[in-house]
């Protein structure tokens, strides 16, 4: 054995050992060789409304949270707002993959008909039946029909609560304030056929457009639950908060199926976990303003009177109008909605 290769053998053997500590310290500290280093997976969630917003500040929470609590593994970027303005277009781009996540907010019925009987007027009874419907057996089933038609992965449910009218002439405190009135009404039928049947003049129309509507006398008021009338700040263009409480506003959190295929089952329990943690945000700021006295609390200090309207009067209205063409079109979901006990 010559000379020479005694000395390359032991220069070898010092730098196999210098490499073997070092990536020893490497796996010691947690950190991985930078060629090995993977980027995280971004979940953009689209929404229409920015925070102060219930739903935006729950799901900028969970983006966060998701972030976190992933180990570098996802990102999760809320934009609420700011990156897709109407609730179409951003069910269109979580279908076609374009963004992740996304929530059709108070457009949910008219992307997914499914839903539809939950907005019937005064059909839900309470938050109470509500959550226990959406979180159990009716909202399992309403998921399945959602992911085999539409390829969509449902998160969770939520909701902006009942809605109230909010308008500018006078107060609404039974069926017969709403005669010849113009009441903005969302793109969905279930809603103009609510506005007409308690006696309104429905006029569809996007959010966006509802404050310049209003200001021009193209609309006298709408509806919004009281959470949102707040954070939207429909008081710059309406004098009165009449408490009818007459649609409940159901809707998802929705993620595109291809990439939620592509997480890890770790991944989409996380996924899940928090979701329904956002969704618990949601119901509790939501549900805690929807009464009388935090109404007023809420609103009365911008300018807006609160009333309280007889909601009985409007519940037999509906009974005789309107429920009768949607208990045939529902079958079998009207009956388990109409009958079902909390």
């Amino acid at each position: 054995m010559s000379a020479a290769f005694l000395r390359r053998s032991l220069v070898n053997r010092r730098t196999l050992l210098r490499t073997s500590a070092g990536m020893a310290g490497i796996l010691a500290s947690g950190r991985a060789p930078l060629f090995a280093q993977t980027q995280p997976k971004k979940l953009v969630f689209a929404h229409i409304n920015a925070v102060p917003e219930s739903a935006a500040v729950a799901f900028d929470w969970m983006a966060k949270e998701l972030t976190a609590r992933s180990n570098g593994a996802l990102e999760m970027q809320f934009f609420g707002k700011t990156l897709i303005p109407q609730e179409l277009e951003i069910m269109n781009a979580v279908k076609s993959g374009s963004v992740a996540m996304g929530s059709p907010a108070g457009a949910a019925a008219t992307l997914f008909p499914e839903m539809g009987a939950l907005l019937v007027p005064y059909l839900v009874k309470d938050y109470a039946s509500a959550y226990a419907m959406l979180n159990g057996r009716i909202g399992d089933k309403l998921s399945r029909e959602i992911e085999d038609k539409y390829k969509l992965k449902v998160l969770c449910y939520f909701d902006y609560g009942f809605r109230h009218f909010w308008t500018s002439k006078k107060p609404i405190v039974e069926p017969r304030d709403l005669r010849g009135l113009k009441i903005r009404v969302q793109q969905s039928k279930i809603f103009g056929d609510t506005v007409n049947g308690l006696g309104g003049n429905a006029v569809p129309m996007a959010y966006g457009e509802v404050v310049t509507a209003a200001k021009q006398g193209v609309i006298d008021g709408g509806d919004l639950p009281v959470v949102n009338m707040k954070a939207l700040k429909i008081y710059e263009v309406s004098k009165y908060a009449s408490l009818t409480y007459h649609n409940y506003g159901p809707t998802n959190a929705v993620m595109n199926l291809e990439i939620w295929n592509s997480l890890t089952a770790g991944q989409q329990k996380l996924v899940l976990e928090l979701a329904r943690a956002a969704q618990e945000k949601i119901r509790q700021v939501t549900e805690s303003v929807d009464n009388f006295a935090k109404a007023k609390e809420e609103l009365e200090p911008f300018g807006m009177t609160v009333v309280e309207a007889k909601i009985e009067e409007f519940r037999k209205v509906a009974q005789q109008k309107i429920w009768p063409a949607y208990r045939g079109q529902y079958g079998a979901l009207w009956d388990e909605i109409e009958n079902f006990k909390a």
